[in-house]
């Protein structure tokens, strides 16, 4: 098989030794619960609010703003329901995209049924809102918009600043799902408008089972968890120490790099896209050709399905995705590949391609000559294929 290569750094990234380093004092050394008052919990509580000031301090907050939770999901579903259902009064109206993850979409569903409506913006071929889209959909009773920062799939980043700037104008909260785009592309939530912020550790080179929500001082949410006065009365269960460190230690890495993986993993990624789409035929490149996030090359392949794509490249050592890991076990085609208008038997043949600061041009060559092997090999056996050739 070979060495791995490891290109699905959006599904999660291996924990750096800086952050690893950090976090295992706080197994068996400094275990206290923070929440309590002798001094060895003292030590704890102080390590949490070092972590606090280092998650704020990426995203320009403050850290009284920031509140752990156990990952993107909690965080996205929290923001949801909580301005939701404590601005019922106002209005039922929330506005978000059709391309957003699945904690987004699922917790608008959830919504929907309790009797709020929800406008779910159209994207064009590039997986791109149109802010112009977007004001035309606002209404009187519109109390959220939540639009993603950057695509887990396709890695299309949208114009956050924008859409700030238009909620913020109307009085509408913000709230964007920076999952992907913590720690990889500047955010800053003044300058953009954002009043809530989800984020995630295991995507920066942090733990897993551990995650923000930003939330501005002037919102007032309601718990979604009970049962503790935890994160100031607002989440309660026991504070993960050893992972809120963890998160706090990447954050600050990933401020002080961001701006050198940046420019190296977009090198590769566009080195990668350059030889994909000149050397295999009937390949597409999907999002945004330039404003995507650096490490991201998404395809699809004509004619092939995109399970048997990366059996295949298993067997060869090559890590990679269909789509999301969250939904890799549907057969049904990507939601985001269908709402950028393509169709089902195209949308079939995906492959997402993540890269790391670790990965190397040599590996992507590896990667390469065999995609060209397998996507060639696949073909060959495909009776849609052969027609298209016969045809042609």
């Amino acid at each position: 098989m070979g060495e791995r290569i490891y290109l699905d750094n959006a599904a999660t990234t291996k924990v750096s030794e800086e952050v690893l380093q950090e976090m295992l004092p706080y197994f068996r050394e400094t275990y206290a619960n923070p929440s309590a008052i002798y001094s060895f919990a003292g030590e704890a509580k102080k390590a949490v609010g070092i972590a606090r000031e280092r998650a704020a301090a990426l995203i320009g907050a403050k850290p009284n703003e920031i509140y752990f939770t156990a990952g993107g999901s909690e965080s996205d579903n929290w923001a949801g329901r909580a301005v939701a259902e404590g601005l019922s009064d106002k209005g039922r109206h929330i506005i978000t995209s059709k391309i957003e993850h699945h904690a987004v979409l699922h917790t608008c569903e959830y919504l929907e049924k309790r009797g709020y409506e929800v406008t779910y913006l159209d994207v064009d071929g590039e997986g791109m809102i149109s802010p112009a889209a977007l004001e035309k959909a606002i209404r009187p009773d519109t109390v959220l918009i939540s639009v993603m920062a950057a695509n887990n799939e396709i890695g299309t980043i949208q114009p956050v600043a924008k859409i700030g700037e238009i909620a913020h104008a109307r009085g509408i909260f913000f709230h964007t799902d920076a999952v992907q785009a913590y720690g990889h592309v500047p955010l800053n939530v003044g300058e953009m408008h954002i009043d809530l912020l989800s984020a995630s550790g295991h995507k920066l080179y942090g733990p897993k089972g551990v995650g923000i929500l930003y939330i501005r001082e002037n919102v007032r949410l309601q718990p979604l968890i009970h049962g503790g006065a935890q994160e100031r009365g607002r989440r309660a269960g026991t504070l993960n120490v050893p992972g809120i460190v963890g998160f706090g230690t990447a954050a600050a890495l990933a401020g002080e790099t961001m701006q050198e993986r940046a420019t190296r993993e977009t090198a590769l990624r566009d080195y990668l896209i350059d030889r994909v789409l000149a050397e295999i035929p009937y390949t597409r490149l999907n999002g945004h050709r330039q404003d995507r996030l650096p490490g991201n090359a998404h395809f699809c392949f004509r004619f092939i399905e995109g399970e048997s794509l990366l059996i295949l490249l298993d067997q060869r050592g090559i890590c990679g995705s269909s789509g999301s890991a969250c939904t890799s076990g549907a057969l049904d085609p990507s939601h985001v590949l269908l709402a950028i208008g393509l169709p089902h038997e195209i949308a079939h043949g995906s492959l997402r391609l993540t890269l790391s600061a670790e990965n190397t041009r040599e590996e992507l060559d590896r990667t390469v000559e065999a995609l060209k092997e397998i996507v060639g090999r696949l073909r060959d056996m495909s009776p849609l294929y052969e027609d298209f050739v016969r045809k042609a």
